[in-house]
């Protein structure tokens, strides 16, 4: 298959090198330090197996270079969406796929707002990873699954052909009965990552260890829980327990990325996580208070001071 990685962040970067080792042509969209380096030195992952370096098929800033692919792996950040998903139209052909994995439930949409809407696909990634430097991305676990389908969750063959070419890499891609519902399970458990690991500046073990961290937590997974449920996803009855044991069975130094880069002083894409359950509930009429109070601790770092 032709696959482009818009962009090769930590989850376009850890597919970029898995799928050139078996045999796909990747176009990988990078810019600056991270794109001199790919082109210099090769895409490195290194993970808990030891460290993997690839020559991607293409290399470039410019998508209008690449020509037509067959899918275009999406992954940028939440505020960048509008102007990566322009980018990608000279890569789109009548059958070509975009399947975002961002975090948030609203990337679909927003594709499908820009894009013509038969190339635009779903889905959404479980793996830990990050550019750790130029040209260089860290994978920290050894779970890898990329759920996608097509947004009506039928099976289609352009979206089998690349659960097959992801598969044939040692990760998972299951067969997806409701991408919608599994969108909104991640999304339901990334909110309370996300805004408790940043706004408390802790880890999962922190939150586990203390009664108030949890119980606020778990609160935050039911506020998103109610959330879902009012707009008609068939979320299982039992998914606020389904996340929480989720929880309790993930690494106690684990944090969402939210935290880390509040840490690091770049920006934070809260409004397509917290602040997304706060818009979303008042568009119906519903109260997210615990989100609303999270929200408004983590909004003056939405875009780091000069």
């Amino acid at each position: 298959m032709k696959i482009a990685t818009m962009a090769t962040g930590g989850i376009g970067g850890f597919l970029a090198v898995k799928l050139t080792q078996t045999g796909h042509r990747v176009a990988t969209i990078a810019r600056g330090a991270h794109l001199g380096a790919i082109r210099e030195n090769g895409l490195t992952l290194e993970g808990p197996g030891g460290g993997e370096t690839v020559r991607p098929w293409i290399a470039t800033d410019d998508p209008a270079g690449v020509g037509q692919v067959d899918a275009v792996i999406f992954g940028v950040k939440g505020d960048a969406l509008d102007a990566a998903a322009e980018a990608c139209r000279p890569m789109l052909g009548p059958n070509t796929v975009v399947v975002p994995f961002l975090n948030g439930v609203e990337a679909a949409d927003r594709l499908a707002a820009i894009l013509p809407g038969g190339n635009v696909g779903n889905g959404l990634a479980q793996v830990s990873t990050t550019i750790a430097g130029p040209g260089l991305i860290r994978q920290t676990g050894e779970f890898a699954r990329f759920s996608l389908a097509e947004r009506d969750s039928r099976p289609s063959e352009r979206i089998g052909r690349l659960q097959d070419a992801i598969r044939e890499t040692g990760s998972e891609a299951p067969v997806v009965d409701d991408v919608e519902c599994d969108v909104w399970m991640k999304f339901i458990f990334f909110a309370a990552l996300s805004g408790v690991t940043a706004a408390g500046r802790c880890t999962l073990q922190m939150v586990r260890g203390n009664d108030a961290l949890s119980r606020l937590f778990r609160d935050v997974i039911a506020e998103t829980a109610a959330l879902a449920r009012a707009r008609g996803v068939a979320i299982p009855g039992d998914a606020e327990e389904i996340t929480w044991n989720l929880v309790n069975s993930l690494p106690g130094g684990m944090r969402a990325s939210t935290a880390i880069d509040l840490e690091r002083g770049r920006p934070l894409e809260i409004d397509w996580v917290t602040g997304a359950v706060v818009r979303l509930s008042r568009a119906i009429g519903l109260d997210a208070p615990l989100n609303s109070t999270i929200y408004a601790l983590l909004s003056p770092y939405k875009t780091p001071p000069a």
